[in-house]
């Protein structure tokens, strides 16, 4: 009866070790992954935001420019009867 037991046992922590070393260590890497490509992302984007906004008030800043109106881009409409 005793061999049984000393199986079952071992049994019992080879599931455990692979329930850890194929399961939750894989797992936990990953998130630890995503949450950083996510902080990567979310810094870019700022970073891209605060430069749209420097972009922004430096226009703003300039002063606006009249577009010029060629007389040969104005095209007469007629009306199709």
């Amino acid at each position: 009866m005793n061999i049984f037991r000393l199986a079952f046992e071992l049994f019992i922590l080879y599931l455990l070790y692979k329930l850890v070393f194929e399961l939750i260590i894989p797992v936990a890497k990953t998130t630890k992954q995503v949450k950083k490509q996510f902080g990567d992302m979310s810094a870019q984007m700022q970073e891209k935001m605060n430069q749209q906004q420097q972009n922004t008030t430096y226009n703003a800043t300039k002063p606006a420019e009249k577009p010029t109106v060629k007389s040969d881009d104005y095209i007469d409409f007629e009306e199709v009867k």
